[in-house]
């Protein structure tokens, strides 16, 4: 039985939906935070997703489909709101479309972390499992400080100064292969990224990759850990049948992205906003700028009180026999603690 001392995950992540309207000040309201990072998408466009956060500043764009360098967007999110964000009239972000944002809390612009031997900008939250690092490259092996006092299950970064991929580390693929979050591809087998060498509660090891410790560019990391009934960074093996895998994660999810790690797959973004019910059909693709896949019978799942189910055929969620990874994220935990009594959640 998972209980968990956060429950109500809206209080650290969040999606938050709305409408765009291409004014020049929109202000979006209703996230329950202020959030330190966003990433937006539009559900009805090609437009490309949009990454920003508090520690390299508000109007500082990275795009996840993508390995471009970080661009400044005036009119994109401007800043970072009390219980929100307000935008400008990018397409990117605002203008006549459905978007969904999703919203992490992790503690304002950051401060200097000297835990690694590589000096770093940290902004943290302990409590929800969820740091944002960020340190100039030396392309040297080194370690850089993360703050979240335990070991981070997942870990993405961008060189933000660099055509370079965004990797992706996880737990459940070791420390000798990584995956592109802005591709499609398979695990890679590396040495020059994490140099062989798992995260410990303190820091996490970078080697001479360009995409993680290029000399004198800006690297970005967003770390996450498991918080129990809040959090989870695991695996599964599909069996490519209609009553497809059940993952059990102690939480009823409100967010899960899915990656197939030995096919050409992309990487698939379910939430509970955008599919309050079951079956889960709305589907984003992190590595594309493609819109909003909806109603495809062959890739969609069950959200459930503690956990979630795959329940398509496709290569994308349960091809028999694959592996496949996924950070998920909870509406709530399967059963939460407040004072001395516990409090069940139902399914949906």
């Amino acid at each position: 039985m998972a209980y968990s001392t956060i429950p109500k995950g809206s209080l650290y992540m969040n999606t938050k939906l709305y409408t765009g309207d291409a004014t020049t000040s929109h202000a979006i309201t209703g996230v329950n935070f202020q959030p330190d990072m966003t990433w937006i998408k539009s559900r009805t466009s090609t437009d490309t997703h949009g990454l920003f956060d508090a520690v390299r500043g508000a109007t500082k764009r990275i795009i996840p489909n993508d390995n471009s360098v970080e661009g400044t967007q005036s009119n994109g999110l401007t800043s970072f709101d009390s219980n929100g964000f307000t935008l400008g009239d990018a397409g990117l972000v605002n203008q006549n479309y459905n978007y969904t944002s999703w919203n992490w809390k992790a503690n304002g612009a950051g401060s200097a972390n000297t835990d690694g031997d590589i000096a770093s900008t940290v902004s943290v939250n302990q409590t929800a499992g969820f740091s944002i690092v960020k340190w100039t490259g030396t392309q040297s092996l080194g370690t850089v400080g993360h703050g979240l006092g335990v070991t981070p299950k997942m870990i993405i970064i961008k060189n933000t100064s660099a055509l370079e991929n965004w990797i992706v580390y996880h737990n459940s693929l070791g420390n000798t292969k990584n995956l592109y979050l802005d591709e499609n591809n398979a695990e890679h087998t590396r040495s020059d990224t994490f140099n062989d060498t798992s995260p410990t509660s303190s820091f996490f090891t970078v080697n001479t990759a360009t995409g993680v410790n290029k000399t004198g560019s800006t690297m970005i990391a967003y770390c996450f850990a498991d918080v129990q009934g809040y959090s989870k960074f695991g695996s599964y093996v599909g069996n490519g049948s209609n009553d497809g895998t059940f993952c059990y994660i102690g939480m009823k999810p409100s967010l899960v992205m899915i990656k197939a790690t030995g096919l050409t797959e992309n990487w698939w973004i379910m939430d509970s906003k955008r599919s309050p019910f079951n079956i889960v059909q709305n589907l984003l693709q992190a590595n594309l700028s493609a819109a909003e896949v909806v109603g495809n019978a062959n890739i969609y799942s069950d959200m459930l009180s503690n956990g979630f189910k795959l329940r398509g055929l496709d290569g994308a969620f349960n091809s028999s026999g694959q592996n496949y990874i996924y950070m998920a994220f909870a509406e709530n935990p399967f059963v939460a603690t407040s004072g001395t009594s516990a409090i069940p959640v139902t399914a949906r």
